[in-house]
């Protein structure tokens, strides 16, 4: 080993070390060092946190803090971390992003849809459609006029002969009149039997052309649209009555008599050849792939009846109960494979619009004016009131008719466009919209989510509905009530004036006491 240097001897030594004790020897001393800087960093914090009696020279100084370095954020990042600090926030944004989005999705297709009555081979008309409105009513007028021109016969229901000459006076040839006479049950008998034969007997569009078969895709329920707005205390019974009877006992006899036809299921009679059974299979797989039930539409006004205003009671109570009419004539039909669609409507805009008899019209609701009428202001209005119910209502009458939500929908926003109404009325004939209610015109849904969702006593105070401090003193019964007994037709006449106001009776053992407060 003389040749060997020290070096070599020292690496054969190690080498006969075995691996763990290296590894072992390592692992000592790296815990050994942790230790002491661990011990150290312990010590250092304990002499700074000293008392303020210890010498300044026995507090080491602090070591500085570790260097921050700024790192730029991406926009990506940037969204995300204020989605994460904003979550409800953003759920909303979401939620009405998407809404907007799936509203413009269908508003596009409902423009881009071709909306056209079929027709025969021909060219002539098949499908019948009956609107039961009064045709002075610009509703009718319009909707009736927006049908024929997407190829519909249109039969509007004429109850005096004033209708018929207004219908006469449209000057369309498939717009045509069906007189119905509900004062009379048994012409409103005859007249239904005429319908039905006119529509089992077979039709050519022109003379010597090939006939066809008419099939009655809807009937269209229009009732009267205008109403009395005065407290209740105003109004007297026999105006009651009468609006009962054209408003809601009208429309009511106007679906009865049109029963018959709806759940006949009328088809055309067989044809008597021989191929009889291969025509008649041909019909019925015809039929199978046709939707041969008729639709109901009933029409009522939803802004009113949403929120059940103060003085507004007649148009309230029919509508509320022309809507539970509806609801229980769904149920009755629709085992029968009749649908009957209620029509809620807002405010529609009737500019440009000519009525009938050269009348002027102007915007307004479906629920009233729509005849052209301009209706006076709510201070004229209460003119005509007795000084006790002036004092007692009108205030508030005057108030809420001049309110930013008033009865005539959004104050300061024109209707929706009639066009609204007339696409949504084609697509439930023809099936596009199948919903039990549909609501249209501006107000229509968001009046209904008000009533809904909203308290009662927000949506007065915001009409303008307040207290009132100083109340009539009770008169006796100067005006009389027109319950008082009965009156020949010269003692009407004179009541006429004195029965907008009905007396209430004083209460029993209380003297002198205002009865508006009890």
């Amino acid at each position: 080993m003389s040749g060997t240097s020290p070096q070599e001897i020292l690496d054969t030594l190690l080498s006969y070390i075995p691996d763990d004790a290296k590894r072992y020897t390592g692992d000592v001393a790296e815990f050994v060092n942790g230790s002491v800087d661990k011990a150290a960093d312990k010590l250092r914090d304990t002499l700074s946190n000293l008392p303020e009696w210890v010498p300044e020279s026995f507090r080491p100084q602090a070591p500085p803090p570790p260097a921050v370095i700024a790192v730029p954020v991406g926009a990506l990042e940037r969204v995300q971390n204020w989605v994460s600090r904003h979550k409800i926030l953003t759920g909303i944004v979401v939620v009405a992003t998407g809404t907007v989005v799936y509203k413009s999705y269908k508003a596009s297709l409902s423009l881009r849809k071709h909306r056209k009555a079929k027709r025969a081979r021909s060219g002539g008309r098949l499908e019948v459609v009956v609107i039961a409105g009064s045709p002075a009513l610009p509703l009718t007028r319009s909707l009736a006029l927006d049908l024929e021109r997407k190829g519909f016969i249109v039969f509007i229901v004429a109850n005096t002969r004033d209708d018929e000459l207004l219908i006469q006076g449209m000057a369309r040839p498939d717009i045509r009149s069906f007189a119905l006479d509900i004062n009379d049950p048994t012409r409103v008998g005859a007249s239904i039997e005429e319908f039905a034969r006119y529509l089992q007997e077979p039709h050519a569009a022109i003379p010597k052309g090939k006939k066809s078969h008419l099939h009655l895709k809807s009937v269209i329920l229009i009732p009267s649209l205008n109403y009395q707005t005065s407290p209740i205390a105003t109004i007297p019974p026999s105006s009651f009555a009468d609006l009962f009877k054209t408003h809601l006992l009208q429309p009511i006899v106007t679906i009865q008599a049109f029963l018959p036809i709806l759940t006949a299921r009328l088809h055309p009679p067989p044809p008597p050849t021989e191929l009889a059974n291969s025509l008649a299979k041909d019909s019925s797989k015809q039929r199978e792939k046709e939707d041969l039930s008729p639709k109901v539409l009933v029409f009522t006004p939803s802004i009113i009846s949403s929120i059940n205003p103060p003085f507004h009671a007649p148009e309230a109570t029919i509508c509320s109960a022309l809507s539970a009419f509806t609801e229980v004539l769904a149920a009755e039909l629709r085992p029968l494979q009749v649908p009957v669609t209620h029509m809620q409507l807002g405010t529609f805009d009737f500019t440009g619009f000519t009525p009938a008899q050269g009348t002027k019209f102007q915007s307004s609701t479906a629920g009233r004016a729509n005849q052209g009428l301009i209706t006076a202001s709510g201070v004229e209005q209460t003119h005509n009131w007795p000084d006790a119910a002036r004092k007692t209502y009108a205030r508030n009458f005057v108030s809420q008719s001049t309110s930013p939500i008033g009865t005539t929908g959004i104050r300061g926003m024109r209707g929706s466009s009639l066009k609204n109404l007339h696409d949504a009325v084609f697509d439930v004939i023809d099936g596009t919209i199948t919903a039990s209610t549909v609501r249209v015109g501006l107000g229509a849904s968001v009046y209904g989510f008000v009533g809904r969702w909203v308290p009662k006593s927000m949506v007065y105070f915001i009409m303008g509905i307040r207290k009132v401090d100083e109340l009539a003193t009770w008169q006796g019964s100067a005006h009389g009530s027109p319950r008082g007994g009965s009156h020949d037709g010269e003692d009407e006449d004179k009541m006429a004036g004195t029965e907008s106001f009905i007396s209430v009776a004083p209460l029993e053992g209380v003297a002198g006491e205002n009865v508006w407060k009890s």
